[in-house]
């Protein structure tokens, strides 16, 4: 699950709103790679742009990811992941982001949220697809 979450690159194919991804860089230093990505989504005829750094930590399973440039007063999510067992992986993952504007706030907060509730969902359905759908 680390290496699905990790290829940020692949995101546009299966998340909710994400209508397009550019690495603009990518960097290693003591084993955690890191990626500075441009991010678009969009609904309708809404769409932003942003930028994140996004430190992916193999060694301890732990994905951060930090605002740079765009919508966003702030926005950072961590990702963490534990085994359980040979085929079950413990996902966690935090959020928290505030847009600059009120106005774009109250037109794209609403959906922000209802999108993120999905993002789950979309990870567990890429899983399948890339790994196999878990056995009954």
């Amino acid at each position: 699950m680390f290496d699905l979450v990790a290829d940020i690159e692949s995101y546009p194919q299966f998340l909710p709103l994400c209508v397009a991804l550019k690495v603009r860089s990518r960097t290693e230093a003591a084993g955690v790679v890191t990626k500075v990505a441009e991010m678009a989504v969009g609904y309708k005829a809404i769409r932003e742009t942003f930028t994140t750094r996004v430190a992916c930590d193999s060694a301890n399973r732990k994905i951060f990811v930090e605002y740079i440039n765009g919508p966003f007063k702030h926005l950072e999510n961590r990702w963490s992941f534990r085994e359980q067992g040979d085929s079950a992986c413990l996902v966690e993952f935090q959020i928290a982001y505030e847009f600059k504007s009120r106005a774009l706030s109250l037109v794209m907060g609403g959906m922000f949220d209802t999108a993120f509730r999905k993002f789950s969902e979309a990870f567990e359905r890429r899983a399948d697809i890339v790994y196999g759908a878990p056995a009954a």
